[in-house]
């Protein structure tokens, strides 16, 4: 291990040689930083792993089966298991995508589930992210690096190899396909996870594309390419649900392609990840993932939600009113990091502020109880300090859930703070799951 330790700086440059980078908007501008790496790897056993990966299929499965459900028959909310206002005013709710069934009728081709361990050994899921759930090129790359700079590291380790996500990927899309090649369809060089798209096109043999290079004629989508015109069968999209079709959706999108939901409908391409499943990654929705397990599925949820409130519920807002100060609060429209608040943090005007907030509008906030999560080692400098991480799983659906043996694992930079998300300026370590 000390090997690897030594050559950090070394993988460092060669990840900024390769353009691994995390863009972010603020204040109207675009800004490039390095997504610093920290070669101390976060390590997972093979039993826990297992347990993992049955957590987080079982997890996936359930949220397939509620995207089906809500965008036709809607038991669920005939059942009174989750309140129609929770489906119907989530921004992620898209009524025109009402009875439409993607191929193979799997929604969330890939998910990027966000957990932390806490200190009490168990695993707490925080987010489901069934939209466009990015970061798994991060890991796999410096993996590659790890192992050119110190092969004796994984000569001395065993690790289970994480070289196979592009098949993974390849496989996924092959699952779907309707006929034609797989294309990643990027939003272009500006995009803050540009690398990712050309690095993950690489690794799956897929086309990368933006919206010029792509075109809907006869309810068919294509692609312009050195061999001319060809068809599309699999489009595994990185640009948002309101920019994919400004004939469906945001007329004003630049980075759309013009019918293409009008190919999607007639079953002409699949659509990776389906449009319409940001209703399932509502953090409101979080609440009640738990009961979907047991309501389509007829299982215990083998993996648990962080404790969590909906000021939504009589109950709850009195909980969240008198114990805001010690609860974190959050947005259900934002993401990234922002929207975000530790009521420890807040001046008692600002508390007051915060629970008239949520008493306008109790639907627009969840509260969570602070998870006292573990540290892992991060190198500051010559030393090795304690910092927060998390872990996002990469679970990719095909026949069956597949859960990626490794993951992207994200720490704070900050040794005060609990937010480890990349545009809040955090860095990354690999995440090895060991064999035995």
């Amino acid at each position: 291990m000390e090997a690897l330790l030594a050559h950090k700086d070394e993988i460092n440059e060669q990840l900024a040689r390769y353009g691994v980078k995390f863009g972010i908007y603020k204040e109207g501008s675009f800004n490039e930083r390095l997504f610093p790496f920290d070669p101390h790897p976060r390590m997972i056993g093979a039993e826990e792993f297992r347990q993992l990966e049955q957590g987080l299929a079982q997890r996936v499965v359930a949220l397939n089966n509620f995207l089906y459900d809500i965008y036709h028959e809607k038991k669920i909310i005939k059942d009174q298991v989750v309140p129609e206002e929770f489906v119907y005013r989530s921004p992620g709710y898209l009524a025109q995508c009402e009875g439409i069934t993607p191929p193979h009728g799997c929604y969330s081709h890939i998910s990027g589930i966000d957990l932390v361990l806490g200190k009490d050994g168990e695993w707490y899921v925080l987010e489901d992210n069934l939209r466009i759930p990015s970061g798994a090129s991060y890991p796999l790359i410096a993996r590659a690096l790890c192992r050119r700079c110190s092969p004796a590291t994984f000569q001395q380790h065993r690790v289970l190899d994480n070289r196979d996500y592009g098949k993974l990927l390849k496989h996924t899309m092959d699952h779907v396909n309707t006929g034609g090649i797989n294309v990643i369809f990027t939003p272009g060089r500006y995009n803050a996870a540009y690398f990712e798209h050309a690095y993950l096109a690489e690794q799956a043999g897929a086309v990368l594309a933006e919206s010029g290079d792509l075109f809907v004629e006869n309810r068919r989508l294509y692609c312009r390419t050195s061999c001319g015109a060809t068809q599309v069968g699999a489009l595994y999209r990185r640009v948002s649900d309101e920019y994919l079709d400004p004939l469906f959706f945001e007329a004003s999108s630049l980075i759309g392609i013009p019918n293409l939901m009008d190919a999607y409908m007639a079953g002409n391409v699949a659509i990776i990840n389906a449009p319409g499943n940001g209703v399932a990654d509502d953090k409101g929705i979080y609440y009640f993932v738990p009961r979907m397990i047991s309501y389509y599925l007829g299982e215990e949820p083998i993996l648990h939600n962080a404790p969590t409130y909906l000021p939504y519920f009589p109950e709850d807002f009195a909980y969240v009113m008198s114990h805001a100060h010690q609860l974190v609060i959050k947005d259900v429209a934002e993401a990234g990091g922002y929207g975000v608040i530790f009521g420890s943090n807040l001046t008692q005007q600002k508390l007051e502020e915060l629970k008239k907030a949520i008493t306008a509008a109790p639907r627009r906030f969840i509260a969570q109880e602070v998870v006292d999560f573990q540290d892992l080692p991060v190198s500051e400098g010559e030393t090795t300090v304690e910092r927060k991480a998390d872990l996002r799983a990469f679970v990719l659906t095909a026949e069956s859930p597949v859960v990626w043996p490794s993951g992207l694992t994200r720490f704070s930079r900050n040794p005060d703070s609990f937010v480890v998300n990349s545009s809040q300026g955090g860095g990354f370590k690999d995440t090895w799951i060991l064999c035995h």
